[in-house]
């Protein structure tokens, strides 16, 4: 797809010879201008009005339903011609198809309505788990629907903990910036107790897949003691055999993964962990995607709590199931809406062990608007 003109560089790109002062200065003038717009479909609401509170600005008025027969129909009520536009919308269950349309087709509607740049912020990715050939005649969905979107005609993409890091590839000519949770999770497991002993606490992987995301939550939390569970499937969704690689006599256990959807896994694992004489177990998960029977599995498990974050609506799960916790990532999320909308960079969101929660409320108390760019 054709790119339109991106606004001015911003004030630390290099400067022309002799004219670097007039050039920072048309810079900080063309920022003056370029306005921020947040708008929110209707898969994560309460996400997008907490993106909202958090940066200080309000979420633009969108007429969104259906026609009679089904299909969706919207409307931007408010101008946002030259503005700097972040769609929040994640591809979640359980509309997962709806929801991806409705993301096809307000970033559509924000190239026609002329908005200067635009900016998809995807909280949960759907169909990431279809990326690769894994048999004969299967589509390879996650790199489809990232070409879809990349049709659409947004500047970047921002993602959060995907599946599998090569999905990011599936986006030939826009920049993707995958953020990850696992700092506001950290924050939290600092405070469960027994947690203050390393040389007791165990983080496991439940597949080898995970070990690159154990391992990084370990080493924030000064934890030795990586334990990886093998496992070979019978089918989709349907566990054959586990066996943990590891020594978790007494300890602590962190199950550490990106997505729970049935739960198969996730409470097998635990009882394995219980069986080799874990002291306790916790569940933690990006996304808690929560297929049924999903919250009747927990609720019987040896899980203590399971907590994921709200790149998914889990009203409903919480009322369902007294162990799930929900720690909420719209503060991340609003950190890296903030810094690109000011052409700063997002490595700082990866270089610390402290939620980005924590690291506001000291830095920038209040919202991080606070009615500039608005």
């Amino acid at each position: 797809p054709r790119r339109r003109a991106l606004p001015a560089a911003a004030p630390d790109s290099p400067a022309t010879p002799g004219g670097g002062r007039k050039q920072r200065a048309s810079s900080a003038a063309a920022t003056d201008v370029y306005k921020v717009r947040l708008i929110a479909g209707t898969a994560n609401r309460e996400l997008a009005e907490a993106c909202a509170r958090e940066l200080g600005i309000k979420l633009e008025d969108v007429d969104l339903g259906k026609f009679a027969d089904g299909e969706i129909k919207l409307q931007i009520k408010e101008n946002i011609r030259g503005a700097d536009v972040f769609v929040i919308q994640p591809t979640c269950p359980p509309h997962v198809n709806d929801n991806l349309m409705e993301l096809l087709l307000l970033v559509h509607t924000l190239t026609l309505s002329s908005a200067k740049r635009i900016t998809a912020v995807i909280p949960y990715y759907g169909y990431a788990r279809q990326d690769r050939k894994s048999k004969a005649r299967v589509p390879i969905s996650a790199a489809a629907v990232a070409h879809l979107i990349e049709t659409m005609g947004p500047h970047r993409v921002v993602t959060l903990d995907l599946h599998c890091g090569q999905i990011q590839g599936f986006f030939r000519q826009i920049p993707v910036d995958n953020l990850f949770a696992e700092n506001e999770f950290i924050e939290q497991l600092r405070r469960v107790d027994g947690a203050g002993n390393t040389e007791q606490m165990a983080i496991v992987s439940p597949d080898a897949g995970g070990v690159p995301r154990a391992r990084r939550v370990a080493d924030k939390l000064g934890v030795s003691a990586v334990i990886t569970i093998l496992k070979r499937r019978a089918a989709a969704n349907q566990i054959e055999s586990m066996q943990i690689v590891g020594d978790v006599e007494g300890k602590l256990c962190v199950l550490v993964d990106d997505i729970i959807d049935t739960a198969g896994t996730l409470c097998k694992a635990a009882a394995l962990l219980k069986e080799n004489g874990a002291r306790r177990v916790l569940g933690i998960a990006t996304h808690g995607v929560f297929s049924p029977p999903a919250m009747e599995r927990i609720s019987a498990s040896e899980l203590a709590e399971v907590w994921v974050s709200d790149s998914i609506p889990q009203a409903a799960n919480m009322a369902a199931c007294s162990k799930l916790k929900v720690i909420s990532v719209a503060p991340l999320l609003a950190e890296a809406i903030h810094r690109l909308h000011k052409e700063q960079s997002l490595s700082r969101l990866f270089r610390t062990a402290q939620s980005v929660t924590m690291r506001v409320s000291t830095d920038h108390p209040g919202p991080l608007f606070d009615g500039e760019g608005l």
